[in-house]
């Protein structure tokens, strides 16, 4: 896409206000789509800032688009109030950077030049992505979340879908069709074969036909979003976050059928589906269940960046790119909120040399463990373990599935006093055998805080070895002390539970 440049908001009302108080830039990006207009705020580590504001207003720009060519006034109305108040809160706010960009309602609609001249007068200089911009976007917004991602994005918008292949970090083929989920009701009321047809004729003269043949569909935009939710909640699934939640084709056949079936106040019931999302939920299915047929793919993971965290990645330095996204945010929470900054890295290697046979993908979960492991201190006491588990399974983490949440929740329930045992619904999303290894971690982790206090010294200046029959606290002599009764009690937990014996030798004095 290019370097982003990002523009700082012109006065409204007054000057534009200096930096955020605590001295971390904060950037927004309004995004005024075909189905709604969000205003979202970010602060934080560049490869991964925190949301500090989120808020959506379901405008309806490309409601009828197809029909009459142009945006509804009561549309027009309705971004035009979004827009001003989204720019007065990111003033408010003290938003340094920010970027407002419009899709394919404004592109399209023979009217949208009112709404861009109404957001001029707000001082808004909005930029009209082309479709392309705005695949590559939804592109890099899925490799920013799922860094490994190979296989072909899905944004669907309401007035447009974008295809994109990704692989190897990087968005390759892209296109765009005036596919949008409020089109889609219009093409279906022409007939029973008509979607079919659309779709099929779509892909065909693009070259697309086919091409998702083996690898999964990762699905970006609120309406697909909102067919998870559903899905999630029809299967009791207990896991409340949808980032790489996976549905198969027939899964979205059976959701299709469901939807036929059941009314409008059943589905709003639906925890975390709006009203909004539910009146495009058939369309939405419709269009995927006939997506998947004629691409070829039978699997679909959601994603829950988009093309407005695309936009942040892709005016990301490489170096930063390549960060670990889900290690990055563990330990800007583990230095936020934890008693000691290096802690958590610290223990990672302390207790690595017992867990050398660990896989890449579990030595990760193992560190972004250790470096939550001292967030849960200001807790109280007897809810410190359970704290842990939300933390790692609820936390607004990416690049990690629900086995790997549950990992780190196992992790940390163990390591906060909570045992060996697996609180619910950790067994739900991991085998058995993964969980045993992560109550390992866990129990190496909370000896390693305990004989250390948390701090750096202690764990710097000691060392655990196994040699396969005893398990060894190598101590110097000035650090004896360190090892009490607590810390006795938990190196035999430990070593018991790796089928060892418990030692103690003496480290020789430099």
């Amino acid at each position: 896409m290019g370097t982003i440049i990002f523009r700082k908001p012109k006065p409204v009302g007054g000057p534009v206000p200096p930096p955020a108080a605590n001295g971390a830039e904060r950037t927004g990006i309004i995004d005024i789509g075909s189905n709604s207009i969000r205003l979202v705020v970010y602060q934080g580590p560049d490869r991964l800032p925190a949301t500090l504001f989120n808020e959506k207003v379901m405008a309806g720009l490309g409601r009828g688009l197809a029909e009459t060519g142009a945006i509804a006034r009561e549309a027009l109305a309705t971004g035009s109030v979004a827009l001003a108040r989204f720019a007065a809160v990111a003033r408010e706010m003290e938003v340094t950077r920010l970027r407002t960009v419009a899709t394919a309602a404004v592109r399209d609609a023979s009217n949208g030049a009112e709404l861009l001249g109404a957001a001029a007068a707000l001082g808004l200089e909005v930029e009209l992505l082309s479709g392309e911009q705005e695949a590559s976007g939804a592109g890099y917004g899925v490799l920013s979340a799922i860094p490994d991602a190979d296989g072909i994005v899905g944004d669907l918008g309401g007035g447009s879908l974008e295809l994109i292949r990704v692989a190897r970090g990087e968005v390759l083929d892209r296109i765009s069709f005036p596919l949008g989920v409020l089109r889609i009701a219009a093409i279906r009321a022409k007939g029973p074969g008509a979607l079919q047809r659309v779709v099929e004729q779509a892909l065909r003269t693009s070259g697309w036909s086919g091409k998702g043949a083996g690898l999964p569909l990762y699905l970006v935009g609120g309406s697909w979003r909102a067919l998870a939710r559903l899905d999630m909640h029809i299967n009791s699934y207990p896991l409340p976050v949808i980032h790489q939640y996976a549905m198969s084709r027939s899964a979205i056949e059976r959701l299709g059928r469901t939807i036929s079936h059941v009314n409008k106040a059943w589905l709003r019931a639906v925890p975390g589906l709006s009203a909004g999302r539910a009146a495009t939920l058939g369309d939405a299915g419709a269009l995927l269940g006939v997506l998947l047929k004629h691409l070829g793919t039978e699997t679909t993971i959601v994603s829950a960046f988009g093309l407005r965290e695309g936009l942040l990645y892709g005016a990301l330095d490489p170096v930063i790119r390549a960060q670990d996204p889900l290690i990055v945010a563990t330990r800007d929470e583990g230095q936020r909120h934890g008693r000691f900054p290096e802690h958590g890295d610290l223990l990672d290697s302390w207790i690595r040399p017992l867990f050398a046979r660990d896989t890449a993908d579990l030595a990760r979960l193992r560190l972004a463990a250790c470096l939550l492991t001292d967030v849960g201190w200001r807790a109280n006491p007897e809810f410190r373990a359970e704290r842990g588990v939300e933390i790692a399974l609820h936390g607004n983490w990416i690049a990690v599935d629900a086995r790997g949440r549950a990992l780190m929740a196992q992790a940390l329930f163990t390591s906060l006093g909570g045992g060996t045992d697996t609180p619910a619904p950790l067994a739900m999303l991991a085998s058995a055998a993964d969980l045993k290894r992560a109550v390992l971690w866990g129990l190496a982790m909370r000896l390693g805080q305990r004989m250390s206090g948390g701090l750096e010294g202690p764990l710097q200046r000691t060392r655990l070895l196994d040699d396969g029959a005893v398990l060894t606290l190598c101590v110097a002599d000035a650090d004896r002390a360190l090892y009490s009764e607590t810390v006795e009690r938990r190196h035999a937990a430990l070593a018991t539970a790796l089928a060892r014996k418990a030692g103690v030798s003496r480290i020789a004095s430099s």
